[in-house]
C-alpha cells in the first residue's frame, strides 16, 4: 500500500501559554487514536506547537484503510428454505436488506447447526476522505474549559482560527476545517515575516518556518534553545547561574516563536528584600529568570526572553528594566511596612477570616492546632512550648501586605517576619515548614517543631471536615485533604516519628465542639490508611502487598511502612507463593470451624503423626525466634525466618488429615494451624498474596 506524509496545521491568535503544551499533546494523541481506530497504517507522529499554531505531522501514512472481510449471519438453513427447497420469506427478507439475491449467500456450519451467511469484502476508504473527519474529532475533544466564537462564525475554539493546512504528500485535502478552506500556506513571525509561506510537502513544514518565517515550530526544540541561551547568557555576562524553573520554562516557550534571551539589571538596594519575594515578582508577573552567583545568592540581574531579534536590544532591555522597577519597589515597600507590626499583634486579625463556616475562623483553627501541636511535640520529644507558639503564629503572615500581594509566599514570609520579631529559630522555621511538603516529592520539615505544626494543621483539617460530613468526593477536594493525608504519612515515615494516627485523630477530635459525625477519628484513620495504596504503587510495590498489611490495620504509619517493606521482601522469596497458599488454606479451614473461637494452645500429647509433630516443633521454635523480632518491629527478619516453615507445612498438608474424627485431635490440629497463622498475622495477612499454581 502506498504511503505519504500528512500535515495538519491550525493557525490561531495567541494561544493560552499555560495550556499550549497540554493542547498540543491532546491534539497529537487524538490524531493517532483516530488513525488506530480507523485501521490506517502509519509511522511516527510528530507534534508542533507555538503561540499561534498547533500542528501534527504523520509519517508514512497509508493512502487508504485496508479492505476488510465482512460476514453477516442470516437465518438458520432450516428456516431459510421450505420443504421444497425454495427460499422462505426469512431468507428473501435477509437478502433484500443487503441488496442482493439469495443465490449470492453462503452457508456456515457450526456446532449448533447451519446458518445462511453473506460474505463480502468491504473496501477501505481513502485516507484523504477520512482525515478531515479525524482532525475535527480530535479538535472537538481537546481539553478546552471555555470555547469562544469570533466574527460571524459559528465555529468555536480556544482562540480565533485564521488559517489551516491539510496536506497529504504535496496535495491539499480540500475539505473544510474549523469553517475554513485549508491550503498549503502558513504564516511566519508577526513582525519578522508577516506574510504567507508556502509549505510544499509535510516534510518541509518546520524548515520553511525556521528558514523563512522566523518561527521555531517544534516546542521541545524551542524549549531547549531557550534553556541553553538563558544559561549561556548568565554565565557569559555575569559569571553566574540562571535558575530555570521547569514550569516557567514551559510558559516562556509557549510565549515565544523566535526566542532571544536578554539580560537586564535592577538596583542593588532591592536585594535587602527577601530573595523569594523578588523571585516571585519576577517570575509570576514578568516571566523573568533570576540569576545567582557562585555562592548561590541572588544577583541584581534578570533574564527576559524577547520574541524577536531587535535591531536595538538595549531599548528592549531598558523597557523591561523600567517595568520591573515598580514591581520590586512594591515588594520593598510591603516588606518594610510589614516588619513594623509584630506577628503576635496580628493574631487578632485572624478572627474575622473564615476557615470553614461550621469550623470557625482562622483564629479558631490556630487555637486548635496549637493545642494539638503541643501534644504532638511531647510525643516526639520536641519542645511543646515552641510548637504551641509556632502554631499560634502560623497563619498570621496571611494578613501581611506581602502575602496578600504574593500568595505563594505564605509561610516563607512568616519565617522572615518571625526572625525579625526575635522569635526562637525553631518557631520561625516552623512557620514555613508547616506547609511542607507542598507537593509530591517536596522537601519535609527539618525541625521537630515544624513537623509537629505541619502534622497538627493537617490532622485538624481532616478531623474537622470529616466530622461535619464534608469529606472529599470524586474529583472535589477543595481543602486538599488527599494531599494533606499523604503529607502526614510522609512526614511520620521519613522523619521516623513514633506517632499513631488513631491517637492523633482522637486528640484532634477533643478540640472540636461542633462535630456531628460518629466515630470521626476512626473514619479519618481509615481514609488516611487508604492513601497508602497510591503511595506504594508509586514505589512499584503491588496492591496485594498493601492489602496484606492493610488487613491488619496497623495505625502507626512507621510500623505500617516497615510491614509493607518486609512483605515486599518476603514476596521475592521462593517460599512465598507456597506459604501464601498454605495460609489461605489455613484461613479457610479455621473460618469454617469457628474462626476466633479456636485457640492456639497445642497439647503435645495429642500429636499423633510424625509430620504434625515436626510442624509443631518447628512452629514453636519459630515462635521463640520471631516474637522478639516482632517486639522490635524487625518484620523483615521475622518473615525471612518464617519462610523456613514452607517444607514442614507442605509435608503436614500432604500427610495429615486435619479434620480427624476424634474431637480432641481435630481441635489440637486446628490450634496448631491457628498458632502458625497467627505468627504470620503479626505482620500481615499473607494469604492475600499471589499463590503458587
Amino acid at each position: 500500500m502506498a504511503t505519504q506524509d500528512f500535515l495538519v496545521e491550525l493557525g490561531t491568535e495567541e494561544l493560552p501559554p499555560k495550556a499550549l503544551k497540554t493542547l498540543s499533546n491532546a491534539f497529537t494523541q487524538g490524531i493517532a487514536k483516530g488513525l488506530e481506530e480507523a485501521g490506517i497504517e502509519f509511522g511516527k507522529v510528530e507534534s508542533f506547537a507555538a503561540p499561534r499554531r498547533l500542528a501534527v505531522r504523520v509519517r508514512d501514512l497509508a493512502d487508504a484503510q485496508p479492505d476488510k472481510p465482512v460476514e453477516k449471519r442470516g437465518p438458520a438453513v432450516k428456516a431459510a428454505f421450505d420443504d421444497a427447497g425454495n427460499p422462505t420469506r426469512a431468507l428473501t427478507g435477509f437478502a433484500t436488506s443487503l441488496g442482493i439475491t439469495p443465490d449470492q449467500l453462503d452457508t456456515l456450519e457450526t456446532e449448533k447447526g447451519a446458518w445462511v451467511v453473506y460474505r463480502t469484502v468491504e473496501q477501505g476508504r481513502p485516507t484523504v476522505e477520512l482525515m478531515p473527519e479525524l482532525v475535527e474529532q480530535s479538535l472537538a475533544a481537546l481539553p478546552i474549559p471555555k470555547r469562544m466564537r469570533w466574527g460571524a462564525h459559528r465555529t468555536e475554539f480556544v482562540r480565533p482560527v485564521h488559517w489551516a493546512i491539510l496536506l497529504y504528500g504535496n496535495k491539499v485535502i480540500d475539505a473544510p476545517i474549523m469553517g475554513l478552506k485549508p491550503g498549503n500556506t502558513t504564516r511566519g513571525h508577526r513582525f519578522h515575516c508577516p506574510k504567507p509561506l508556502i509549505v510544499p510537502t509535510p516534510n518541509d513544514y518546520e524548515v520553511v518556518l525556521k528558514q523563512e518565517g522566523y518561527v521555531l515550530a517544534d516546542f521541545a526544540e524551542r524549549r531547549e534553545q531557550i534553556r541553553k541561551g538563558v544559561a549561556a547568557l548568565a554565565e557569559k555576562e555575569a559569571g553566574g547561574k540562571a535558575v530555570i524553573d521547569e514550569d516557567l520554562l514551559d510558559e516562556v516557550t509557549a510565549l515565544n516563536e523566535w526566542p532571544v534571551p536578554l539580560m537586564g539589571r535592577f538596583e542593588e538596594r532591592f536585594l535587602e528584600v527577601p530573595a523569594e519575594a523578588l523571585i516571585s515578582s519576577m517570575e509570576e508577573h514578568q516571566k523573568y529568570f533570576h540569576v545567582v552567583g557562585k555562592d548561590g545568592k541572588i544577583l541584581p540581574l534578570f533574564i527576559t526572553v524577547a520574541n524577536l531579534e531587535s535591531k536595538d536590544p538595549a531599548q528592549v532591555i531598558a523597557g523591561n528594566e523600567k517595568v520591573i522597577r515598580p514591581r520590586l519597589s512594591d515588594a520593598a515597600f510591603f516588606y518594610e511596612t510589614d516588619r513594623k507590626t509584630r506577628l503576635e499583634a496580628r493574631i487578632e486579625s485572624l478572627k474575622p477570616i473564615v476557615f470553614q463556616e461550621k469550623l470557625g475562623s482562622l483564629y479558631d483553627k490556630s487555637v486548635r492546632v496549637a493545642a494539638l501541636a503541643k501534644k504532638i511535640a511531647e510525643a516526639i520529644g520536641s519542645d511543646p512550648a515552641l510548637a504551641e507558639r509556632a502554631a499560634m503564629l502560623a497563619k498570621t503572615d496571611l494578613v501581611t501586605e506581602m502575602v496578600l500581594e504574593f500568595t505563594d509566599l505564605q509561610g516563607i514570609m512568616g519565617q522572615y517576619y518571625a526572625a525579625n520579631d526575635g522569635e526562637p529559630e525553631d518557631v520561625a522555621r516552623a512557620l514555613n515548614e508547616q506547609y511542607m511538603p507542598r507537593f509530591a516529592g517536596d522537601s519535609l520539615p527539618t525541625t521537630l517543631t515544624g513537623c509537629a505544626v505541619a502534622i497538627a494543621d493537617r490532622i485538624d483539617s481532616l478531623v474537622g471536615l470529616f466530622g461535619i460530613n464534608q469529606p472529599p468526593s470524586g474529583t472535589r477536594d477543595p481543602f486538599a485533604l488527599r494531599r494533606a493525608s499523604l503529607g502526614v504519612l510522609r512526614i511520620i515515615i521519613e522523619r521516623e516519628l513514633p506517632l499513631d494516627l488513631q491517637t492523633l485523630c482522637e486528640w484532634a477530635e477533643q478540640n472540636f465542639t461542633v462535630l456531628t459525625e460518629q466515630d470521626t477519628a476512626s473514619t479519618v484513620v481509615d481514609y488516611m490508611l487508604e492513601r497508602f495504596r497510591a503511595h506504594y504503587e508509586e514505589q512499584g510495590i503491588g496492591a496485594e502487598v498493601y492489602l496484606a498489611v492493610h488487613a491488619r490495620r496497623p495505625t502507626r504509619p512507621l510500623d505500617f511502612d516497615r510491614r509493607v517493606k518486609a512483605v515486599e521482601a518476603f514476596r521475592q522469596l521462593p517460599e512465598a507463593q507456597a506459604l501464601a497458599g498454605a495460609n489461605k488454606r489455613v484461613s479457610n479451614i479455621l473460618t469454617k470451624q469457628g474462626g476466633d473461637s479456636i485457640g492456639e494452645t497445642v497439647d503435645p500429647s495429642l500429636l499423633q503423626d510424625a509430620e504434625e509433630k515436626t510442624l509443631a516443633a518447628q512452629v514453636e521454635e519459630q515462635a521463640q525466634t520471631v516474637l522478639p523480632m516482632f517486639e522490635k518491629g524487625d518484620y523483615a527478619s521475622a518473615l525471612s525466618s518464617l519462610a523456613s516453615l514452607r517444607e514442614p507445612v507442605d509435608t503436614f498438608f500432604d500427610a495429615v488429615m486435619v479434620m480427624a474424627e476424634d474431637d480432641a485431635v481435630r481441635n489440637n490440629r486446628l490450634a496448631l494451624l491457628n498458632r502458625l497463622r497467627n505468627l504470620f498475622l503479626r505482620v500481615a495477612d499473607i494469604s492475600l498474596l499471589p499463590t503458587a499454581g
